[in-house]
């Protein structure tokens, strides 16, 4: 990566680097305008913390524990974190009429979609586990949750990257860094811009290719840029692709001529979230969500390779060089 050269400073400073597996992905903070690996190890710590608050698999989180609480508990009180995110999905899985759902636990718990040798689920199972899903099963006050069936369970999987990224923005803010990315295996979160004032460059990945291939280049500047799509998390049986973004009323991964949807937005939670509801609402309503929804765009690519721009979502493609 070329040297950058901070305004008002005689001296050049490389962007520095810090990677690791987390959330089931490579997370990498990058910082432009400091050289402090306290600061990166730092900001991977906390994004550490977090998946051991809400990952639905580690037994010792916060999320787990909910989603295996005594029989007969109905009444939990929850972290701020954890009340802050089922708040923001409450929020999604109501607009989106249900098409996210905040419950979709019993259903993505069934499917493996990184296993060596994936399967579909029988249907038996994936009927039974239907019926337990169900946002409206689930009530907040506060930090208060109250459960209405023994059967709601929590995935925070379509939206706690994203939460997670704009804590660790808050730190890297609080550090007083005012230029980096922040990269939670493709959910992007641009801190600032770059030292010389322009916007960092953030590719949109062409579906089913190699991770660098890009359809189109955005210019990003303080802004988050998270894409769900159906290249993933998925496998193929007997020529039909099953992918990770399922269909609370059926159980079954959406099939709805969308293969991505990308999202730019402010928080980068609001982001995750859009993500997927929008994906899960199909281009008309997706687009009309987002349309209807201040300071927000996306980016639609259909199963033909049809592009398609929300309201404002042109203006943030870089020109061709």
């Amino acid at each position: 990566m070329a040297a950058l050269l901070l305004a008002g400073c005689e001296r050049r400073v490389e962007p520095v680097s810090q990677s690791g597996f987390l959330l089931n992905t490579f997370v990498t903070v990058t910082l432009y305008d400091k050289e402090d690996p306290e600061i990166l190890s730092g900001c991977l710590d906390l994004c550490r913390s977090y998946e051991n608050i809400l990952s639905k698999t580690i037994e010792s989180s916060e999320v787990y524990k909910l989603n295996h609480r005594p029989a007969g508990e109905t009444a939990v009180t929850v972290s701020p974190d954890v009340a802050a995110l089922i708040s923001k999905s409450l929020y999604y899985s109501q607009v989106s009429d249900g098409a996210f759902d905040i419950t979709v636990e019993p259903l993505s718990s069934l499917w493996n979609f990184t296993s060596e040798n994936p399967t579909v689920p029988p249907e038996e199972k994936i009927e039974e586990a239907r019926k337990k899903v169900d946002y409206r099963n689930l009530k907040l006050d506060g930090n208060t949750v109250t459960f209405l069936s023994p059967d709601t369970s929590l995935d925070f999987g379509a939206i706690a990257k994203g939460y997670i990224a704009d804590r660790m923005k808050d730190y890297l803010l609080e550090q007083g860094v005012k230029s980096a990315v922040i990269n939670l295996g493709g959910n992007v979160l641009c801190v600032g811009q770059k030292p010389d004032g322009k916007p960092f460059k953030i590719g949109l990945q062409k579906p089913y290719a190699d991770r660098n291939e890009t359809i189109e280049t955005l210019n990003i500047k303080d802004m988050s840029v998270v894409s769900s799509g159906v290249y993933e998390r998925h496998f193929e049986k007997d020529g039909v692709n099953y992918h990770h973004i399922l269909n609370p009323r059926d159980g079954y991964p959406y099939e709805n001529g969308l293969v991505s949807v990308t999202i730019l937005s402010t928080q980068s939670a609001d982001g995750d979230a859009l993500s997927t509801t929008c994906f899960s609402l199909g281009l008309k309503k997706g687009m009309e969500l987002l349309d209807s929804t201040d300071g927000v765009y996306g980016v639609f690519i259909t199963e033909d390779g049809e592009v398609y721009y929300s309201q404002g979502a042109r203006e943030f493609l870089a020109a061709e060089p």
